[in-house]
């Protein structure tokens, strides 16, 4: 399933999926299908109300949103897209607007550093002999088509695009062969960097925790449709120029392995987010930052684009 969290207009977010050039409204879907078969009980019974939710559900919550998904899937196949838009079901793409999918505040965001060669060369630096951790915070995240603030605290703004994995499954010491098992999805995040506040204060928390400096999006893919993570094209492009261009199963410590290690002596919660590095050709490297009005698009294979542009505060 490629999951999103969409809204309509002023309305609230709501949990969907994208299926062509449909928005499914997953919980309009639910209560069609109840009413199709008698169950007249108010309300949205155990049916998930945001993505979060949906991943704490476990297994039983999944089934009920991919029964409601498949429903869905058939009546944009077979039905007039403004008609289901009448009944609330679905949407066409271009009239909602996605947001991220897991929205702030979001769970813990650990990120990789130098988790490509190519990449830690380009900044002076050798590759690392253990995964590199830090955390970015809920209140960073933006979802896609949503402005990075180059706010006046730096003038070396920078971009980072990198694979992320949400857990699904909690777990402490979990072995690097159970690793994946623990993964509900992986999406796109934009690492936004401002690399003169690195060097000012010497470690790399405040200078990737901006608001606005965590670009995420646009969909949700579950696991299912991506059983290695390790085979994924991984680029980003500023103004339609490509910038970064690599290949995920060039990261120096995979996926499971950053589980793994992450995971000893400290419990990894489902709804949790795993940014995996990323790979040469930032700004940093060339000494060509961001400014704004450049828009920026970073791109995983099997996921999709998240577009987002460089604004004033």
């Amino acid at each position: 399933m490629r999951l999103v969290t969409f809204r309509r207009g002023r309305g609230q977010p709501k949990l969907g999926a994208v299926w062509r050039e449909a928005v499914l409204d997953l919980l309009g879907l639910y209560k069609e299908l109840r009413a199709q078969r008698g169950e007249l009980r108010r309300g949205r019974g155990t049916f998930p109300a945001d993505m979060l939710a949906l991943i704490q559900g476990g297994d039983a919550t999944v089934g009920q949103v991919r029964e409601a998904w498949e429903y869905g899937r058939g009546l944009v196949d077979q039905q007039a897209i403004d008609a289901l838009a009448q009944r609330r079901v679905a949407y066409p793409l271009k009239r909602v607007r996605l947001l991220a999918p897991l929205p702030a505040p979001a769970r813990n965001i650990f990120c990789l550093g130098r988790n490509y060669a190519e990449h830690a060369a380009e900044r002076g630096a050798p590759p690392p002999e253990h995964p590199v951790y830090f955390t970015k915070p809920g209140t960073a995240v933006v979802g896609p088509g949503d402005d990075v603030v180059q706010h006046a605290v730096t003038r070396e703004l920078d971009y980072e695009v990198e694979l992320a994995v949400v857990i699904g499954r909690a777990g402490r010491d979990i072995g690097r062969a159970e690793a994946l098992g623990h993964v509900f999805g992986y999406t796109v995040i934009n690492d936004v960097t401002a690399r003169d506040l690195q060097k000012r204060h010497q470690q790399w928390f405040k200078g990737k925790s901006l608001d606005t400096f965590c670009p995420m999006g646009p969909v949700l893919v579950t696991a299912d449709e991506l059983p290695d993570p390790q085979a994924l094209g991984i680029s980003l492009r500023v103004n339609g120029q490509t910038r970064q261009e690599s290949h995920t199963s060039k990261m120096i410590f995979p996926v499971a392995q950053c589980i793994e290690v992450l995971s000893q002596g400290m419990t990894v919660l489902p709804g949790d987010v795993i940014a995996t590095g990323t790979p040469d050709g930032v700004g940093a490297a060339t000494g060509v930052f961001l400014k704004p009005g450049d828009r920026l698009e970073a791109e995983v294979e099997g996921i999709g684009v998240l577009s987002n542009r460089v604004a004033r505060p």
